[in-house]
C-alpha cells in the first residue's frame, strides 16, 4: 500500500491489476495504452501535472511508467485526465468513473465508445486503485 499519487502507488496498483482474475476476465480482449494525468493542485500537494503511461493487453498491465514527460504521455491511444481532487474522489468511491467520463469531469482523449465497452474492466481498475492506496498526498 502506498500514498496516491506516487511511483510506489503505481507499482502496487500494477501488481494488484496483474493478480486480479476479475480484471483479467473483464479486459481479456482489451489492448491499448492509456495515460492517466493527475493535474496539478499545489494546495493539495500536487505541484505539477503527473503523467502515468500504462499499457494493457490480454487482461494484464504490461507496463506502467510514473512521471513520464507530457510528450510521451500524449502518444497513448487514450488519455484520461482530471485534477488531483477529482481522481481522489474516483479512487475513494465518491463518484462513478464512467459517469465522470461521460459528463467530462474525467476528460478522455481517444475513442470513448471503446472504453465504454469495457465498463466492468473500468470498475475493476477503480476498485484496485483504491486497494493500492493507503492514503492520499493531501491527508496526514
Amino acid at each position: 500500500m502506498a500514498v496516491f499519487p506516487s511511483r510506489e502507488w503505481l507499482e502496487v496498483y500494477v501488481a494488484k491489476i496483474n493478480e486480479s482474475a476479475d480484471f483479467e476476465a473483464a479486459a481479456r480482449t482489451f489492448a491499448a495504452d492509456i495515460s492517466f494525468v493527475f493535474e496539478a493542485e499545489p494546495d493539495n500537494g500536487v505541484p505539477r501535472d503527473i503523467w502515468c503511461k500504462t499499457e494493457f493487453a490480454d487482461g494484464k498491465c504490461l507496463s506502467a511508467d510514473y512521471g513520464v514527460p507530457e510528450a510521451e504521455g500524449r502518444t497513448a491511444a487514450f488519455i484520461i485526465q482530471a485534477p488531483y481532487s477529482r481522481w481522489k474522489d474516483v479512487i475513494g468511491g465518491k463518484i462513478d468513473p464512467i459517469e465522470s467520463m461521460l459528463d467530462g469531469d474525467l476528460a478522455v482523449t481517444g475513442h470513448l465508445p471503446t472504453l465504454l465497452r469495457y465498463v466492468r474492466a473500468t470498475d475493476e481498475l477503480v476498485g484496485l486503485a483504491a486497494t493500492a492506496a493507503s492514503g492520499f498526498i493531501d491527508e496526514p
